[in-house]
């Protein structure tokens, strides 16, 4: 671990976890939710980044490598080395793997719209890879595994439907600086570790230059407005600006519709997912 890094958990001891702990029950609780689901093998996206190989490595630890596929999907702009990083992890594992390039149908969904901004392209990105996740999940009859850390799920740095997508996410109560540790406890890669997150959407992009804070910064304001359960006023007096407090909440606040199911209007009474929620410890 390098010196800045160890310096920050030294300033936030709070976000460290117990790492074999942790591993021991992400593990557990993955491999008994994807078999009470009736299955036994999962299928993910692998982008070259930290937060998708994170969940490779869960998974092989829970499944075994055999039961554990792989999906690298480039882009034409997307940059050489996060396919070497995420083959990379693929030997490191042992997996089975695929590439399939997206290239082809992006290219020709937007020569119908050359005016589409880099976000919406991105975003299409996100949702076709996902198509093609769910497409291989019915081909192996496997579960497609979530990559989304907590950080991003609160922030709403994702896309809806895209790589928000999954069955089981085994990160999403993980902060990205938790997401860091475990990476670093569990063998991931140097290579991935080191690199600055991105989403690889488009060239020289970078999650925190996009969000216009540091992952670190922001773990630390979450886990005292939602761990601590901490006001504003107490936020402040821990030492967060104000702006910046505002600026979180406020991203919180409006990319909850992301972190539900399709709202149902109610008009029966036994709606689904609201009166009748079927239980799946009951049995197939």
């Amino acid at each position: 671990m390098s010196t800045q890094l160890e310096e920050q958990w030294k300033a936030a001891s709070f976000l460290a976890l117990d790492a074999p702990l942790a591993v021991k029950i992400l593990t557990v609780a993955l491999k008994e939710e994807v078999e009470k689901a009736g299955f036994h093998k999962v299928v993910l996206g692998l982008s070259g980044g930290i937060d998708s190989a994170l969940s490779l490595y869960l998974a092989v630890q829970a499944f075994g490598k055999d039961n554990v596929i792989a999906v690298c999907m480039p882009y034409r702009t997307s940059s050489s080395s996060s396919l070497t990083d995420a083959e990379e992890a693929i030997r490191d594992t042992g997996v089975q793997s695929l590439t399939v390039d997206i290239s082809p149908q992006i290219d020709a969904y937007f020569e119908l719209m050359p005016e589409a901004t880099p976000l919406r392209k991105g975003n299409k990105m996100a949702r076709e890879r996902m198509t093609i996740l769910y497409d291989l999940s019915a081909h192996y009859q496997a579960l497609v595994l979530g990559t989304s850390n907590r950080t991003e799920l609160l922030l709403g740095y994702g896309t809806q439907f895209g790589d928000a997508a999954s069955a089981v996410n085994p990160l999403g109560d993980l902060y990205k600086t938790q997401v860091r540790q475990l990476s670093k406890y569990i063998g991931v890669p140097r290579s991935i570790l080191e690199k600055a997150p991105s989403a690889d959407l488009w060239e020289d992009q970078t999650d925190e230059k996009e969000l216009g804070f540091s992952y670190f910064e922001v773990d630390q304001l979450l886990y005292h407005l939602l761990d601590r359960r901490l006001t504003k006023n107490q936020l402040l007096e821990v030492g967060f600006s104000a702006s910046f407090i505002d600026q979180v909440t406020k991203r919180i606040a409006r990319n909850q519709y992301k972190r539900r199911m399709p709202v149902i209007l109610k008009i029966s009474n036994r709606t689904v997912g609201i009166d009748f929620r079927y239980l799946r410890d009951w049995g197939l």
